[in-house]
Formats: C-alpha cells, structure tokens, sequence
C-alpha cells in the first residue's frame, strides 16, 4: 500500500509539474509574441515615409503569385514566369500612363481651378428661393448663410482631407522612386516567394505549427478573396464610370469616373463621395437642365446594381469574412496611423485581426470558462 501511494503521488507531482511547464512554455511564447507585433507596429509607424514602394511591391508579388504558379505548371522556370508577369505589367502602366496621364492631370487642374466656381453655382442653386423645399431637405437656411457655410466647409475638408493623404505619404513626393522601386521589389518577391513561404513555415514553433498554418490558410482567403476580386471590381468600375459620365457630357467626366470606380475600394463611403462630386458639377454644369443630372443617377444606380450583383458575388464572393462597418474602420483608422501606406496595408491586417479575433472566440466558447464545466483530467 505505502508503494503504491509513494507511485500514485510521483505520478502526480509529473503531471504538476509538465502543467506547470506547459504554462511557462505558453506564458513565454505570448510575451514573445506580443513583444514582436509592438516591434512590428512601431517600425511601420517610424517607416512609413519610405514605406510605399516596398508595400506596393509586397502587394503585386502577392497578386501575381497565383499566375506564377499557374505559368510554372505550365512548364515555364520562376524566373522566366516572374519576367514575364512584371515585364507585361510595367508595359501595361506605361502605356497607359503614356495616353490617360496628360488627361486626367489636365482634368485635374480645371476641376481645381473651376471648384469655386462649382460651388457658388451649386451654392446659388441652393440658395435659389423658388425651390425652399431644398434647402429644408439639406436643414440649411438661405438667409442666414448655412448654404455658404455648408459649401465652405464642405470644400475645405476636401482639402484637409487631400493634404493629410499627401502629407501621410510622403513616398508620394519622389514619384521617380515609386515608378522603379516597386516593380524592382514586386520581381523579386514574386521570384522568392515560395521560398520566402517555406522558410517563414520553417520558423513556427513546431507545437502550435498546424494551428498557425490553419489561421494562415485562413487570412489568406480573406485577403485574396477582397483584395484580388475587388482590385478587378475597381478597375471595371473606373472603367464603366468613366464611360457612362463622359458620354452625358460631364465636364472632367474621365477623371470623375476613374476615381469614383478607384475609391469604391472603401465600400460605401468611397461611393458615396464620388456621387456628390459627380452630382455636385452636374448640377453646376447642367442645371436647370434636369435630363442630364438624371441620366447621371441612373448610370451610378445601374452600376451599383451590377457591383453589388453581379461583380461583387462571383469576384469577391460570400466568404471573405471582412464586416463593410470593421472594413471602414480598419481603413480611416490605419490611414489616420500611417496615411497612404495605412490604405494599402490596412485591408490585409483587418483581416488577419478579424481571423485571429474570430479563432480567439471560439476557443473561448469551447473553454470551461464559457461552458462553466469542469475540464476534463488527462
């Protein structure tokens, strides 16, 4: 009997003590691992000045690879696929920076030089006492000046708006080093890419390694799914929306309606934006022709029924998994933090935030604290 207590209590205290080792071993990986991510955060913060090119780069070689893989199934070297994907695309940028530049920087300079005129037109049609009925519907009043404030302050934070984007990117300023960094970085990550894979998988703590690879397999179907369906649903956007506009005859119609098909990445409120742009010189320019201003909202009503049924289902799909409200967060937070850089990274860390927030509750709704049970003995 003595014995067998002496063996029951030596098995015990192992068992204590492998818990108790288990827990260090956790308590350690956690501080590593929140250490790491503040490190992180910090050299995007401190970086973010130069950090375009090499952020753009990083997210064509994440783009591309897809089409790598499938150009080496079909027998091509990585090397020579990787030639061939950045050598076509830098001829596709050239060419059409060569024919749409000069015009949307001419349409860029008219539509700054004729804003204030804009405005005191749409401000005058406000203001325009036969039609009381539309300044109640904007809760502003003509006679105290609420229609010129509205538009002054409107126009203004435009420019904030603008100047703080400019400002947060500073990479902007050196145009040169975006043109020949980015797809200098973009060939050779997307030459190493499946090393670099290999060798991050290398570096995983072999215990949590599965669960890791899990989460992993996870964010990338997030960030694929968003990322590369809706990079074609603005490109055919700015495409439609250029066309649409420029056949009603809105002046700057090509610059309007590339950028709204652009900032319909930021769902909801980029649209929304480009339609009071758009509308705002639509009613400067054709007022009080109405036929016109209509055509322009039922161009932007049909294209929000195609994007919303047509494109965003079978590009995107139903599974990316990325709330539009936690999408829109994640997009003005990160652009506050880390201005242009912050737009272009913001998508693939929400995602990877909502796959780790979503992995945390459902360990937490399996675990004894939610359930209330005891856990089980080994």
């Amino acid at each position: 009997m003595a014995a067998a207590a002496e063996s029951v209590w030596i098995v015990d205290q192992s068992l204590a003590g492998g818990a108790g080792a288990a827990d260090m071993t956790f308590n350690r990986q956690l501080v590593f691992w929140s250490i790491a991510f503040v490190v992180f955060f910090a050299a995007l913060w401190l970086l973010r000045e130069i950090l375009l090119p090499f952020v753009a780069g990083l997210g064509l070689a994440y783009l591309f690879d897809p089409l790598a893989n499938r150009l080496e199934r079909l027998g091509l070297s990585r090397a020579l696929a990787t030639i061939t994907i950045v050598g076509s695309f830098v001829l596709v940028v050239v060419f059409l920076g060569v024919l749409l530049t000069p015009i949307l920087i001419g349409q860029l300079i008219g539509l700054a030089d004729n804003m204030p005129g804009y405005a005191s037109k749409v401000q005058s049609v406000i203001a325009d006492p036969g039609r009381p009925w539309l300044a109640k519907i904007l809760g502003v009043s003509p006679a105290d000046g609420d229609v010129g404030e509205l538009v002054k302050q409107a126009t203004g934070g435009m420019a904030v708006f603008m100047r703080s984007l400019w400002s947060g990117g500073q990479a902007l300023l050196s145009i040169v080093s975006l043109l020949v960094v980015t797809p200098v970085v973009a060939f050779y990550l997307l030459w190493d890419w499946n090393r670099m894979i290999a060798t991050i998988e290398g570096w995983l703590p072999r215990r949590q390694a599965p669960t890791i690879r899990a989460l992993a397999m996870e964010v990338n179907a997030a960030i694929a799914g968003f990322l590369r369906g809706q990079t074609g649903i603005c490109l055919i956007l700015a495409s439609l929306y250029a066309i649409g506009y420029t056949m009603i005859g809105l002046n700057y119609g090509l610059l309007i309606g590339v950028g709204t098909g652009l900032v319909s990445f930021i769902p909801y409120v980029g649209t929304l934006t480009s339609l009071v742009v758009a509308l705002s010189v639509a009613v400067a320019q054709f007022w009080p022709n109405w036929v016109p201003i209509v055509m322009l909202l039922c161009i932007c009503a049909v294209l929000q029924f195609v994007e919303g049924y047509v494109l965003a289902p079978n590009l995107v799909g139903r599974v990316v998994g990325l709330h539009p409200v936690w999408l829109i967060f994640a997009l003005v937070a990160f652009g506050y933090l880390f201005g242009f850089v912050g737009l272009l990274i913001a998508v693939p860390l929400a995602a990877a935030i909502g796959v780790l927030v979503r992995f945390a509750l459902r360990r937490y709704l399996a675990s004894p604290v939610y359930t209330g049970e005891e856990p089980h003995s080994p």
